[in-house]
């Protein structure tokens, strides 16, 4: 393929018969689920605070104090969603304003922090001075709040989760495990008149906050510093097995935002007309298409003996 060709093929191959159109038809629906899962927690949180200031637990406000940042995240969430699907389409923004959804959920992630400094510093002062805890009311307003996280649940859960929704999910997993925690807790108080058992499980909420913290950071953490989402050896792989290739060594791999992976390769090929040249490009796609990629750019060249020393030079 000669040197002319060789450029055209490049330029075609980041663009032929691929749309880089990077809006989701499914932002919409992601957002309402939010925007009601919003509503229905900062509900709950009222309702479990006046709870737990009326009837003494600390356990039912750490509770409510869960839900209140799990709220404030929803709506962070939804606002992201919004502003991405609305916003951001120009030229100025060549991947729309899709990284709003990371810088969200890493936002929701800390915030999640101070709240488990909170809960265990109520738990250490209960803990040194117990109080009596009203039985009934306590019960049925935990039940409540359980009832709030199963409902926001089933509102979220999918298969196709974005990462604002994972996020949700994951704080919506703690507060239904927290509403169990206070039911169990007043209970055994009941039964067994140890009213330790409150702050104790007050701690045990702060260490589930804690670890669904750790799960956001890392996974909005992730897509900031371009952790690469694909196995890049069994990708290379595939791609060398391709028909018209004889060397594939540059791949990259990267996420805008959960929903959006990227990807650049450098294919080098013996083919020596346009058509071979675009039928080799045109299966790369595919082949990356295959492994979960959205958008992806291949350079096309003949084999050239300094490409070793560039990629090197680049520490690539």
């Amino acid at each position: 393929m000669g040197h002319n060709e060789s450029t055209r093929a490049r330029d075609s191959s980041s663009h032929a018969g691929h749309d880089h159109d990077h809006g989701h038809g499914d932002d919409t629906t992601s957002s309402r689920k939010l925007a009601a899962v919003s509503v229905i927690n900062v509900v709950g949180f009222l309702v479990e605070l006046a709870g737990g200031l009326a009837f003494g637990s600390v356990a039912l406000i750490s509770d409510a104090v869960h839900m209140l940042f799990d709220a404030l995240a929803y709506v962070m969430a939804f606002a992201a969603a919004r502003v991405a699907e609305g916003y951001g389409d120009d030229e100025r923004w060549s991947y729309g304003l899709h990284r709003l959804e990371p810088f969200a959920a890493f936002l929701n992630g800390l915030l999640l922090l101070p709240m488990v400094g909170f809960i265990l510093w109520e738990s250490y002062q209960r803990f040194l001075e117990p109080v009596a805890i009203g039985t009934g009311p306590t019960i049925a307003i935990a039940v409540g709040g359980l009832l709030v996280n199963v409902g926001s649940v089933f509102i979220l859960h999918d298969d196709a989760m974005s990462l604002n929704e994972r996020g949700a999910f994951y704080h919506l997993l703690g507060d239904a495990g927290g509403s169990i925690a206070v039911i169990v807790s007043v209970l055994v108080i009941e039964v067994t008149g140890i009213r330790v058992v409150d702050p104790i499980t007050a701690g045990l909420i702060a260490a589930v906050v804690a670890w669904s913290a750790v799960r956001v950071l890392r996974g909005s953490g992730a897509i900031f510093f371009l952790e690469t989402p694909l196995d890049l050896g069994e990708i290379r792989a595939h791609l060398e097995a391709i028909d018209g290739v004889d060397r594939v060594d540059d791949v990259h791999a990267w996420q805008i935002c959960s929903q959006i992976t990227v990807a650049t390769v450098h294919v080098e090929t013996g083919v020596e007309t346009m058509a071979e040249a675009e039928a080799v490009v045109g299966r790369a796609h595919d082949e990356l298409a295959g492994h979960g990629v959205d958008h992806a750019t291949v350079e096309l060249s003949p084999r050239y003996a300094d490409r070793d020393v560039h990629l090197n030079t680049h520490c690539h």
